[in-house]
């Protein structure tokens, strides 16, 4: 009994990490058995989202569950989570300017790997991040305003001007410092490609 009551509390801090979602693999690391999936959906304290992913059935909802379970996805085969949100939505996560993207943008490891095919509403982008790179939101990775508004200059989404103002906006909101906007300041637009 002490046993189960250990692990329910850990996968419950697991959770509340998570915005009450864990994968399947957190559950057998938290101490539950091989069986525990079938049983607690079976009994309603477990809800299925996704293969692999499930959520506390009492937990309060989430703000963007969205990006819980896919971040969940991006786990690699030992469990740690791969996908950081980067590109037009982590501009929808810091509202700085008004992308609102259909698809979910995910920055994976050159390496990166799944089983299946990924889904049809997340775009995968590939490349190495720094830790400096990342923040940590509850659940949830993202790339920094500043490294954001960078890789929409470079992909060739946002021009020097639309970075420059999504930068002031950033250090209103208080999120980037004056000295980042500053570095970004310095992006020119490429006259050949009429950027």
């Amino acid at each position: 009994m002490a046993k189960n009551k250990a692990a329910e509390r850990e996968l419950f801090e697991v959770a509340m990490s998570q915005q009450g979602y864990f994968t399947y693999q957190q559950a057998r690391k938290a101490g539950y058995a091989r069986s525990a999936a079938y049983f607690h959906s079976r009994e309603g304290n477990w809800v299925r989202e996704k293969h692999g992913i499930y959520r506390l059935a009492n937990f309060p909802g989430a703000e963007r569950p969205d990006l819980v379970m896919w971040s969940l996805w991006s786990a690699d085969r030992k469990g740690n989570i791969q996908g950081v949100y980067s590109h037009q939505t982590a501009l929808s996560i810091y509202d700085i300017t008004d992308a609102n993207p259909a698809k979910l943008h995910m920055t994976v490891p050159p390496g990166f790997r799944k089983l299946h095919p990924t889904p049809k509403g997340i775009v995968l982008h590939r490349g190495v991040l720094e830790a400096s790179e990342i923040r940590e939101e509850r659940g949830y990775r993202v790339t920094t305003p500043a490294k954001t508004l960078r890789d929409m200059f470079e992909a060739r989404l946002m021009d020097a001007s639309e970075v420059r103002a999504a930068a002031r906006e950033a250090v209103a909101k208080g999120i980037m410092t004056p000295g980042e906007a500053d570095k970004l300041s310095g992006l020119k637009n490429d006259r050949h490609t009429g950027l």
